[in-house]
């Protein structure tokens, strides 16, 4: 049988298949937080940051077919393994469950990660398809344009001047809605304990861990799981407590949007 093939039918082929595309999907959700973390500069960042990922055209949807490859061969390398694993404990003398040496994180997995793709689909229909909220002013935004060029690797990428998408005002006014925040913050809580577990058992599938090293990078993801957690509640913290504001050119649209749905009420 080929290599390809052993890596979709045997155990060990399906563990690291699930390493490598977990790996592919830490890689993604750190870019995103460091993209998203750019709403605490001037709106010129975050602003130029999307309008440069949208400028990649044919390739941003590489990588957005890619990622889903990445997350359809993760979830059902999980989902087979779990079965494969049911399957060979049998029923349990006493229905007594041996839990003695995995984690609450490895033993509440699955569940995080439908929780977690549950909040994938809102996140992607509230702030990039903007198929949740029907009544918001982002639609009304004016034109934002860009007061400085946007750089990536000291290269401009998009030159000022450029008329690009408020996504600024756009996040502003998202996480202005008390509810869209708190359930934010729960799920970025929950996928960080799915990392939790999800790096510590990367280690070990990949073959990074051994006794001398298993502590140190067990404190790593640790260390991990809660420095994104933190940085990723951080950003709708600032904008209910006032900390991250709209700024002055997306006021007036926002005011006059406040007056149309306390009119329609």
């Amino acid at each position: 049988m080929s290599l390809l093939g052993n890596l979709f039918t045997s155990s060990i082929g399906r563990k690291f298949l699930m390493a490598v595309t977990g790996l592919v999907l830490i890689g993604f959700v750190i870019g995103h937080l460091v993209g998203n973390l750019q709403i605490f500069s001037h709106p010129d960042k975050i602003n130029g940051y999307a309008e440069f990922l949208h400028g990649l055209g044919p390739l941003l949807w590489v990588a957005r077919i890619g990622l889903l490859v990445a997350v359809v061969i993760h979830i059902w390398a999980a989902v087979v393994l779990t079965i494969e694993n049911r399957r060979a404990r049998g029923p349990s003398p006493y229905g007594a469950k041996n839990t003695i040496r995995a984690t609450l994180a490895s033993r509440t997995m699955r569940w995080t990660g439908v929780v977690v793709l549950a909040f994938i689909v809102y996140h992607l229909l509230h702030f990039t398809l903007g198929g949740v909220e029907k009544e918001t002013f982002k639609d009304n935004l004016p034109a934002y344009t860009l007061s400085e060029d946007y750089h990536v690797a000291g290269m401009t990428v998009v030159p000022q001047g450029k008329v690009v998408a408020d996504v600024h005002s756009m996040m502003v006014f998202g996480f202005q809605n008390i509810p869209v925040s708190i359930f934010y913050i729960i799920a970025v809580g929950l996928l960080s304990y799915h990392l939790l577990h999800g790096v510590d058992s990367m280690f070990q599938t990949l073959g990074w861990r051994n006794h001398r090293w298993s502590e140190g990078l067990r404190k790593i993801a640790l260390l991990f799981a809660l420095g994104y957690f933190i940085a990723n509640a951080a950003i709708p913290l600032a904008i209910i407590t006032g900390k991250v504001q709209l700024h002055e050119r997306a006021q007036p649209a926002a005011a006059a949007a406040a007056n149309v749905t306390t009119s329609a009420r």
